[in-house]
């Protein structure tokens, strides 16, 4: 059986800034007749008026009106509400540019798929999920969820192409083929959020005769998932045939799999599924990745409800004894004793004992647990491992002058993730610790104006990526966030 990879919505959740640029570049019509929007990448690099009346002069980064990709009064309405809440004028710029990032430059195409009434856009969207609302209009953000559900519907429907070496053989349709379970998950989740902002399940039960159904592409996550719970060894000791497998030429070990592409040995039997790769795109190192099946099992469970609205009670029912055995592998085995911290979750396991105790940036992590309600923020467990991660005792927590946070090997030690520090604030509820990394978001910025993708701990101005509209966008949804549980913080001056 093939084993559908969705490495391509994976690529669009990771955020735009990284050479895959969807900025339009259509002419746009203003004052001049020949006037062509800029590269937003090249124009984001510069500052532009006017600035922000605070400390750090933060530069106005959004495209004129014409060149966002996509125009939504509700968001420009947020804008200007948040306006009257945030009083400190650089926390309230960053916001300014960030929450609207996605849709002001990374919404490559919208409309109606061929003999198909389907709409196609890109992902990145959870920023907005407070904003959904049921909508039957092109030009709604219920459109762009639909869209968005739709494209990564076909793309789990095929296997991705590379040119590496890859089993089961790619189909020519996708760009990469790196196998991460957090990106199947990620499919449930804005499915999910879809029906929860919408209540819409008509739309899950559409069928189409050019397009994979949604039934079909959740058939394809449950087969896929089902495959990669299987272990590197049979009951008798024969080496099993591995459900997936990736090799490629490279001088950077996280780019490929070790023995022949199928990664570490895996136990049978522990209930959770296999993850070659991480969401940062390394190669996992122990594939019983437990953030992403943190995620998996929580987002199951709630589609499970979507399928027993279409009237499939036994699918739903199967569903959820999946999730529930898959909650049960985590606590098993990914479980293990700290001699600080005590009881943590580990980040990788094999089911043999071997694993990996660190954190990186990336969501799904073990910071993020909170945030897709895998726990609840004040689990015992949960609170020794965000202590770990929060800690130098983490392998990959950077610190230093600048800014202090996880990161990962992604991009290297040395190298804090501003993304890291959101994630922080959006699973605490102490009022000093969100106060402390709202400062640092706001002041590391190199004067950009937008959350890089990481920033050297040591020196302000080396950072990598001047515009990562996926952490951008977890900004705008983390200040919205605090408007909510936290409001008088955003009455505090961060200068």
């Amino acid at each position: 059986m093939r084993l559908p990879l969705l490495a391509a919505v994976h690529l669009s959740r990771r955020g735009s800034g990284d050479g895959n640029l969807r900025f339009a570049s259509r002419p746009v019509t203003l004052d001049e007749p020949e006037f062509q929007c800029p590269d937003y990448s090249s124009w984001a690099s510069r500052h532009h008026e006017p600035a922000s009346t605070g400390r750090f002069k933060l530069p106005y980064q959004r495209p004129v009106p014409a060149c966002r990709t996509f125009n939504l009064s509700e968001v420009e309405e947020t804008i200007s509400s948040m306006k009257m809440v945030v009083k400190d004028p650089d926390l309230f710029r960053l916001f300014e540019n960030c929450f609207p990032n996605t849709l002001d430059t990374a919404i490559s195409w919208k409309g109606k798929a061929t003999r198909a009434e389907y709409n196609t856009t890109d992902e990145e969207l959870q920023s907005y999920k407070s904003l959904l609302k049921p909508n039957s209009s092109s030009s709604s953000l219920a459109s762009l969820f639909r869209g968005a559900i739709n494209l990564q519907a076909r793309y789990i429907s095929v296997s991705p192409s590379g040119g590496d070496i890859v089993w089961p053989t790619p189909d020519p349709s996708v760009f990469e083929c790196k196998y991460e379970l957090d990106s199947l998950a990620g499919f449930l989740q804005l499915s999910h959020e879809y029906y929860a902002g919408t209540g819409d399940v008509a739309f899950f039960g559409r069928s189409s005769l050019s397009s994979s159904t949604w039934s079909d592409a959740l058939d394809a996550v449950l087969n896929t998932t089902a495959m990669m719970l299987a272990g590197t060894y049979a009951d008798d000791g024969v080496v099993s045939i591995s459900p997936y497998s990736f090799q490629r030429t490279t001088s950077t070990s996280t780019e490929t799999l070790a023995n022949g592409g199928a990664g570490s040995p895996v136990k049978s039997g522990t209930g959770l599924v296999r993850s070659a790769f991480r969401p940062s795109d390394d190669a996992c190192t122990y594939q019983l990745f437990i953030p992403a099946n943190m995620m998996l099992s929580r987002y199951l469970g709630l589609c499970a409800n979507i399928v027993e609205k279409l009237g499939d009670w036994s699918k739903a029912d199967q569903i959820r004894m999946f999730s529930d055995r898959i909650r049960a592998g985590i606590e098993k085995y990914g479980r293990v004793n700290h001699r600080l911290f005590g009881k943590i979750y580990a980040y990788e396991v094999d089911g043999y004992g071997s694993h990996s105790v660190m954190d990186d940036a990336n969501i799904p992590s073990l910071l993020s647990a909170p945030m897709f309600g895998y726990l609840d923020r004040n689990d015992a467990i949960y609170l020794n491992t965000r202590r770990f991660v929060l800690s130098k005792e983490n392998p990959y927590y950077m610190f230093g002058p600048v800014i202090n946070s996880t990161g990962g090997p992604h991009v290297g030690p040395g190298m804090a993730w501003p993304m890291s520090l959101i994630v922080q604030i959006l699973t605490t509820d102490d009022d000093a610790e969100i106060v402390a990394c709202l400062k640092q978001l706001v002041s590391s910025t190199d004067g950009m104006g937008l959350i890089h993708e990481s920033i050297s701990t040591q020196v302000a101005a080396v950072w990598t990526r001047q515009w990562f509209s996926w952490a951008n966008g977890l900004f705008g949804q983390m200040m919205l966030d605090l408007r909510q549980r936290k409001p008088h913080l955003l009455e505090l001056s961060y200068q």
